[in-house]
């Protein structure tokens, strides 16, 4: 699906940003750190460890993007629900 012409003048919207690191261990399993930033200073921090197998696993490996064994790669923000 094409999205339509940006009307003339209108900037590019920024790409995200990413909200952590992903690390795909040799054995497969998937080590993702996240940070979050909230109003007043908040800030949260996560770490998800994901196994082959995992209900979400291949949905994860598959927004990550191309990563190899032993590899890292930028976690952009995941789709409501997705994790």
């Amino acid at each position: 699906m094409e999205r339509p012409p940006r009307p003339p003048g209108m900037p590019e919207p920024e790409p995200p940003r990413p909200v952590g690191s992903a690390h795909l261990r040799p054995d497969g399993t998937l080590e993702l750190r996240m940070r979050a930033e909230g109003p007043g200073a908040v800030v949260g921090e996560a770490l998800f460890i994901l196994k082959p197998g995992d209900a979400r696993y291949a949905s994860v490996l598959e927004h990550l993007g191309p990563i190899s064994p032993g590899g890292y790669a930028p976690v952009l923000p995941f789709p409501p629900g997705t994790l």
